[in-house]
């Protein structure tokens, strides 16, 4: 039997603009989206070619804002295949409805944009008093929190894993942590920091494999400092598809070579069943199957 192998960061987009039309946040729309619009009917194909069984589809705030309109018709439609981690104005009053709304239409978990290729900022926004309802219902619910940012941001999220200790947390691309110095890694502190709160997770991305495959840092030495750091159950994949450049198979095959040090469990609990922990309805159960 093979490696089983779930995806908790890929994206789609789709052609019809005048459905589902462009309104990314900060107004300017990630090159990726542009240059590599892959629909929902694409993604299930490349999911088919690279041995991915299911996958929690992460709504592309970059191009759509916080209508997840397009990304909860597709999980709709393929609820065998699909979840949704959708993504929320949570300054808004009424926020937390917002929320309920976007569950009756797959959402499985909540995505917060701080910052990344086409936005920057240090995310204090999330923690905002007029954010309170939501980080509660996020805690009553059980729901994921994925954070999208970059080293400016890592102070607030050490706030929220203060804050919210009740909150399941996963950091898309470990924070973009810095490899560059190589063994043991050094510069990457603050990503060795934050392993203390056992409330966050960590998205172990194409982004990262890149970085650990630049000398002097390499994956044999990495990944195991990370599986040691966090625990392999802390960890999961996800391909960043189509942002990454390759096909879906290409960037698992990336993760394959990546995790080759590491031992046959660690493998799958980072591949699928630290995923399945972050979004249950990813275990057996359709997303319609568990809501009834």
């Amino acid at each position: 039997m093979g490696q089983t192998i779930i995806d908790i960061h890929p994206h789609i987009i789709s052609g019809d603009t005048t459905r589902y039309p462009h309104n990314p946040l900060g107004g300017k729309r990630s090159d990726w989206s542009a240059e590599r619009p892959f629909a929902v009917e694409q993604y299930l194909e490349e999911m088919k070619a690279a041995g991915v069984s299911r996958a929690a589809m992460v709504h592309s705030s970059t191009t759509y804002g916080y209508d997840n309109s397009y990304v909860a018709d597709s999980v709709m439609a393929h609820p065998q295949a699909l979840v949704g981690v959708y993504s929320v104005d949570i300054c808004a009053p009424d926020a937390v409805k917002t929320i309920e709304g976007w569950r009756a239409r797959g959402m499985a978990g909540l995505r917060l944009f701080g910052a990344g290729s086409t936005v920057q900022t240090d995310g204090a926004w999330m923690i905002a008093p007029q954010t309170l309802p939501v980080w509660n219902h996020m805690a009553d619910i059980g729901m994921t929190v994925a954070i999208q940012t970059t080293k400016i941001g890592l102070p607030v999220v050490e706030q929220i894993l203060t804050k919210f200790p009740k909150v399941t947390i996963v950091l898309d691309h470990l924070g973009r942590p810095d490899l560059s110095d190589g063994a043991p890694y050094a510069n990457a502190a603050p990503l060795w920091a934050l392993s203390r709160f056992e409330n966050l997770f960590l998205k172990v991305t194409p982004r990262t494999f890149d970085l650990s495959q630049k000398s002097p840092a390499t994956p044999d030495t990495f990944f195991p400092k990370l599986v040691a750091q966090y625990g392999a159950n802390r960890l999961a994949w996800g391909s960043n598809f189509p942002a990454n450049e390759g096909t879906l198979k290409d960037l698992v095959d990336q993760g394959h070579q990546c995790f080759a040090s590491l031992s046959q469990t660690d493998r799958d609990w980072i591949w699928a069943k630290t995923a399945q922990s972050l979004y249950p309805d990813l275990v057996t159960a359709t997303p319609e199957e568990a809501r009834t």
